[in-house]
């Protein structure tokens, strides 16, 4: 096993933060989902199937199929700047940065693509960061996504002959500065579009049987949509918490946020609002599946109007609570 040399000169005492979201292809092209598809679809975390089960459907099936289809999606979303959820994360980078000031050097990484965990990690050490927060931009926790992460760090330190001093935020589903800015954002939109007749709440969604199985992340996203319809003042009536995002044929968490909006259509609601609380960034999951697909499905069913509420992105509510997060599992590291 390989290591690389540091040295305490080469290390001097400073704190780094590792901000890290999902991922996203380097280009909404076949070849670059492909290579993406595939490190999001070999993790374990994500799809626990056995590895000779998984591994001929998932090159000889889903990899001959599904880049080409997903990179057509990317293309109807992707900006002049580069992909949403990266033009997003890098605000929110520099957004906490700011707030921080010198406190912390702030580092922006990817679970899956680029740039990568052990990128980001290597840059806070040639910093000189001896200690590191790592600061994953998932408010609820789940072992798919949070876990994972840990999983890439864990990895990738088990090279480093020096670690730093670890901390890892696990969550934030309830911390009242993000339900603050969720809040905040919600009635923004009320007072620029109008108010539909209900509120649909839409978490990424996760298998059952990883529920079954002890995952938290379900309970944690009703929390989270609790207290927000608490912050907003909403009856029993006006709102409903929804999963999206299924793929395979198991069952996973329920209700369905597509099945919800078609069920609701063909109650005869009109106007809807959605609002997609799980996700930091706008991504191809909210910009696409939520804003085009699933309204299209509301529509079809008899609705008038769907609206999407953004994701928090750089708003700068939201980039206060990420440094008031960060702050308190700061607290005892010198500055």
């Amino acid at each position: 096993m390989r290591y690389t040399a540091v040295t305490d000169k080469d290390l001097p005492e400073r704190t780094g933060i590792l901000l890290t979201n999902l991922g996203t292809p380097d280009a909404p092209d076949a070849a670059s989902l492909r290579r993406y598809l595939k490190e999001f679809l070999s993790d374990p975390r994500v799809v626990e199937q056995p590895r000779w089960l998984w591994w001929p459907v998932l090159n000889l099936v889903i990899l001959n199929i599904r880049p080409a289809r997903s990179a057509a999606a990317y293309r109807s979303v992707w900006r002049d700047d580069g992909s949403p959820l990266m033009v997003y994360s890098l605000a929110q980078q520099s957004g906490l940065q700011q707030q921080l000031g010198g406190r912390a050097h702030v580092v922006l990484a990817m679970r899956y693509g680029n740039p990568s965990i052990a990128a980001g990690l290597r840059e806070l050490r040639e910093k000189g960061c001896t200690r590191i927060l790592v600061f994953p931009l998932y408010p609820q926790y789940s072992a798919t996504t949070t876990a994972s992460t840990f999983d890439a760090v864990a990895a990738e330190l088990t090279r480093w002959r020096r670690l730093p001093g670890l901390r890892m935020i696990d969550g934030y589903h309830e911390h009242p500065a993000y339900i603050a800015a969720l809040a905040a954002s919600v009635k923004r939109h009320w007072a620029e579009h109008g108010r539909g007749e209900r509120l649909l709440m839409s978490f990424h969604g996760i298998p059952q049987r990883y529920a079954d199985s002890g995952d938290p992340y379900p309970g944690l996203c009703r929390a989270t949509a609790s207290l927000l319809a608490a912050a907003l003042e909403l009856g029993e009536d006006e709102w409903q918490l929804a999963f999206q995002s299924r793929f395979g044929r198991e069952p996973w968490v329920a209700p369905y946020t597509d099945a919800t909006l078609k069920a609701w259509g063909h109650a005869g609601v009109k106007r809807v609002d959605v609002i997609c609380p799980g996700f930091s960034a706008d991504c191809l999951e909210t910009l696409e599946e939520i804003a085009v697909e699933n309204r299209d499905y509301f529509i079809e069913a008899g609705g008038e109007d769907m609206r999407y509420i953004p994701a928090l992105n750089g708003d700068e509510a939201h980039i206060q609570a990420l440094a008031a997060i960060a702050d308190e599992h700061l607290g005892g590291w010198p500055d």
